[in-house]
């Protein structure tokens, strides 16, 4: 594949290396050894511990951003160095009153109000050479965003149901290391249901401009490989993943409108990607458009049987009729469960926890206990791997109103089985297991 435009292309830095080499003191003092060769030996050691702290707090590191950090360093109290965090060295009371692109009047964090971003990857740039602290492993950082509605739910368990599936992703962010954003408030009156997520997503990108990709994960989705990891370097040269089938898009006469599943994608804080979603948003409720838009998806897509326009067959669309400029630049997964439908997933898990359970009777390590913030370590010994993300579609927890193809119950139980069986992988940590996947109150202590 070629080379992406320069506005297309991933931001990234390079994290600050500092290789201060721990000197190796030995327990036998040496007669040999003089005074002087002491002090001049503690000096250099000194000098060189003082230049690399120097080094670590002052400048952000080789970089790959187009413009050089050379600017003159403002100048951060004791106060401010103290309240950095000590295993990522992020400095959060740090802002210098620098102007940005926060100070523009004219600023809007909503799709298809006020003027368009534009810039938004030199915009970027610049708030990171003014917050060096963050510019650090900024091609890894992630913002998990999910959210529901902001009235209570319908269905009599539905809201304990959001909540277990909001813990749920909490637990994953916190073991890797990720933030989250949970929204119930609609960002924009006239943009409801699945069309919500974009003005959400594009706020988050303003909000967290230290993120180089935004995570939407719908409420209706769980987490259940806890241990599992996004393979960020497969995605280098894109700007949007989501989990889909090519062939049921590109490769036949009568396009899908199932050939992907909007409702989890991974999105690049990028120039191209607020160009992406004041696109995808123009076929939206909030336009004058909408119900055109409705017949022309409909048209294009023989097997969409309701006639509003959604975001789902939006997606596709643009794909389909933008391949340069849209197409390209996403990335359709399917090599692993990026999201994967319930109903083949949840009848599985029962057998696939006694298979795990078995390799950590024959592998001695996974049995061993250790501390929740190193167990990626202990998750990449695991020589098969359970389903990433098991996706409730259409279950509708919060509203009770679920596809007639199969029963309430069976999402009710589908749903407490799926999240048992991830929270199991949480509470491992913490020395229980839950007794049954079917159970979700009783637990006993975890074997060794």
């Amino acid at each position: 594949m070629a080379s992406p435009p320069t506005d297309q292309l991933p931001l990234r830095t390079a994290a600050t290396t500092v290789l201060t080499a721990k000197p190796q003191f030995r327990n036998k003092s040496s007669s040999i050894l003089t005074d002087g060769i002491v002090f001049i030996g503690g000096s250099i050691a000194a000098v060189l511990l003082v230049w690399a702290l120097w080094s670590f707090v002052d400048h952000p590191g080789p970089s790959n951003f187009s413009t050089s950090v050379t600017e003159t360093k403002t100048t951060t109290t004791p106060s401010e160095v103290s309240t950095a965090k000590d295993d990522c060295a992020v400095n959060l009371r740090h802002d210098p009153p620098t102007p940005n692109f926060y100070d523009d009047p004219n600023l809007s964090y909503s799709v298809g109000r006020g003027e368009p971003m534009k810039n938004w990857n030199d915009k970027r740039r610049e708030w990171l050479k003014q917050h060096p602290s963050f510019a650090a492993g900024v091609e890894d950082r992630i913002l998990l965003v999910t959210g529901s509605q902001p009235s209570p739910c319908r269905n009599p368990i539905g809201d304990h149901l959001l909540l277990r599936f909001f813990k749920n992703k909490v637990d994953y962010c916190r073991i890797h290391g990720y933030d989250i954003f949970y929204n119930n408030a609609l960002l924009h009156p006239e943009m409801r249901s699945f069309w919500a997520k974009i003005p959400v997503v594009k706020a988050a990108m303003l909000a967290h401009p230290e993120a180089e990709w935004i995570w939407w994960v719908d409420s209706d989705a769980a987490f259940t490989d806890m241990d599992f990891k996004l393979p960020l370097e497969r995605y280098r040269e894109y700007n949007l993943v989501v989990h889909g089938w090519a062939n049921l898009i590109y490769e036949t006469k009568d396009p899908s409108w199932v050939g992907l599943n909007a409702g989890v994608f991974l999105i690049r804080n990028c120039q191209w990607s607020m160009d992406m979603m004041e696109e995808w948003a123009s076929m939206g409720p909030q336009t004058p458009a909408y119900e055109e838009w409705g017949q022309r998806l409909r048209s294009t897509f023989k097997d969409k049987l309701f006639p509003e326009s959604d975001d789902q067959s939006g997606l596709i669309y643009l794909m389909l009729k933008g391949k340069k400029r849209w197409a390209e630049r996403i990335y359709l997964e399917r090599e692993y469960y990026f999201e994967g439908y319930w109903v083949e997933i949840v009848g599985t898990l029962e057998r696939m926890g006694e298979r795990y359970e078995e390799m950590e009777r024959r592998v001695g390590v996974l049995r061993r206990r250790h501390a929740e913030k190193v167990s990626e370590h202990y998750g990449e010994a695991y020589l098969e791997r359970r389903p990433f993300i098991t996706h409730f579609t259409g279950c509708q927890p919060c509203s009770g109103d679920h596809n007639q193809m199969y029963s309430g119950e069976s999402c009710w139980q589908g749903m407490e089985r799926a999240l048992n069986f991830a929270d199991n992988q949480v509470l491992r940590s913490f020395g229980f297991v839950h007794t049954h996947l079917l159970n979700s109150s009783s637990v006993s202590p975890r074997p060794f």
